[in-house]
């Protein structure tokens, strides 16, 4: 679905920028897992709810922000 939204090409601009904020995030030492881009139609609620858990798991394996509370 990527390049299939209806703002022409958002979804495409918008996986540049998680990919952007994800290297931002490797470099100061955070997980650039933390945050993701999951494409996904309105009509895929399931998908979506899988994702989501899929995705909260995933953080919670990573833990907290390391440079918190310093």
């Amino acid at each position: 679905m990527p390049g299939e939204c209806h703002y022409l090409e958002g979804n495409l601009r918008a996986r540049q920028r998680v990919e952007y904020v994800q290297h931002l995030l490797e470099e100061t030492g955070l997980n650039g897992r933390r945050i993701q881009m999951i494409n996904l139609s309105a009509a895929m609620g399931g998908q979506f709810a899988y994702a989501t858990a899929e995705m909260t798991a995933e953080i919670q394996g990573i833990g907290p922000n390391p440079l918190g509370k310093r």
